[in-house]
């Protein structure tokens, strides 16, 4: 199997580890690259907001681990493959150096031990950034049980690293990964992360994580808790939240799959906790410790709290800005500077400053004043703000 054929048959499974912002695209064909490596490579946003295209790749789909959600579980009838460090590091450099891509995400299966394939991974980077010169975007992978020397290494060369969690706390990871340790393998690496970013000019490469959803019969409250703790004390920079698809040949084939709708309304939440300054505790949980599914979360909280104590915009500083449905942070900084040169009265003020005003006037105030405004259609389905 060449290099080429090796990346069609471990990039697409990173699908199932996000990382960035990332959309699938097709890319442009090369001379001698004739294969289509849409499954591999994204239009992704880095951390600083730079759009780049973006490799994703496993280097190994060999695994000696045996998580019962995941296709390359160990004993499981699959087509595996391995790159070499020097050998994907070459064929990265060939696609970046005709234009096809700019930076890359690198994960693996287990083999060998997670410190082994950690020192693989941390090959590679260094072949790209010594030998080859590449200054680029590198999103590397932290192992189980890497050791903290590895940790280091792995963040002086990469501008991300993350820790797959997979699951919100030891009893649910046991459901998915009996012989995976959460605290002593996943978190303590995260802490370690935390730990050396500080000792690093420039606070270091950000870190993320992702949980595997509904698997493992976790509610909604199990992984924001979770996710509130990792951005408080963790200094983590984002949790992915993953629908859980059954894989055939695996011990969970049979479970039923999530609705993505879950997924996205986790990410929402997470979004309220990370920037809005929300705590887990306003969530609006159900009696079993799930978000409503039709429900945007922050509408929902809206209708609670704001409906009869409406936001007056020309006051209001900016964490209470932030808990009005239609207004992020950009928007909340917009009416903060436009405050400074006169009162705002009408809805028509906000739309220009990008709020989403009807989305916001049930919740607010307007020099004193209720606005008058046309209900929307899709008061309760899924905007960000």
């Amino acid at each position: 199997m060449d290099a080429l054929e090796k990346l069609k048959l471990l990039g697409p499974p990173t699908c199932f580890e996000p990382a960035e912002e990332v959309h699938a695209v097709g890319v442009r064909q090369a001379p001698g690259l004739a294969d289509d490596l849409a499954g591999c490579v994204y239009h992704a946003v880095t951390p600083g907001g730079k759009r780049i295209a973006l490799l994703k790749t496993l280097l190994t789909s060999a695994c000696e681990r045996d998580c019962f959600y995941c296709a390359f579980r160990q004993g499981r009838d699959v087509r595996r493959a391995a790159f070499s460090p020097d050998e994907l590091a070459r064929l990265f450099m060939q696609l970046h150096q005709q234009g096809i891509v700019e930076g890359i995400f690198l994960s693996s299966g287990v083999a060998g031990g997670g410190p082994n394939t950690e020192d693989r991974l941390i090959a590679t980077a260094e072949i790209l950034r010594r030998r080859y010169g590449f200054q680029g975007y590198i999103h590397l992978k932290i192992m189980p049980g890497a050791e903290r020397d590895q940790v280091a290494a792995a963040m002086r060369l990469a501008n991300r690293v993350s820790v797959n969690l997979e699951a919100p706390n030891t009893r649910r990871l046991q459901l998915l990964a009996p012989h995976k340790v959460f605290a002593e393998e996943l978190l303590q690496r995260l802490r370690w992360i935390e730990e050396l970013r500080h000792e690093m000019p420039g606070r270091g490469p950000s870190s993320t994580t992702q949980f595997v959803v509904g698997a493992a019969g976790e509610s909604d409250l199990e992984l924001l808790t979770t996710t509130e703790f990792l951005h408080r004390q963790v200094g983590l920079a984002r949790a992915y939240f993953v629908a859980f698809v059954p894989v055939p040949g695996t011990p969970l084939e049979n479970h039923p799959p999530t609705s993505p709708l879950r997924e996205h309304r986790l990410s929402q939440s997470s979004f309220l906790l990370r920037d809005y300054g929300f705590t887990v505790e306003e969530l609006p949980f159900d009696a079993e410790g799930n978000l409503p599914l039709e429900h945007d979360p922050k509408w929902v909280w809206a209708l609670r709290e704001l409906t009869n104590a409406p936001v007056e915009i020309n006051t209001a500083d900016r964490l209470t800005l932030l808990r009005v449905p239609g207004v992020g942070p950009k928007g909340a900084a917009r009416l903060l500077e436009a405050r400074r040169h006169g009162r705002l009265r009408e809805l028509s003020d906000l739309r220009k400053l990008g709020i989403a005003a009807d989305r916001a006037a049930p919740f607010i105030l307007l020099d004193g004043r209720r606005p008058a405004y046309q209900p929307p259609l899709w008061p309760l389905t899924g905007r960000a703000d």
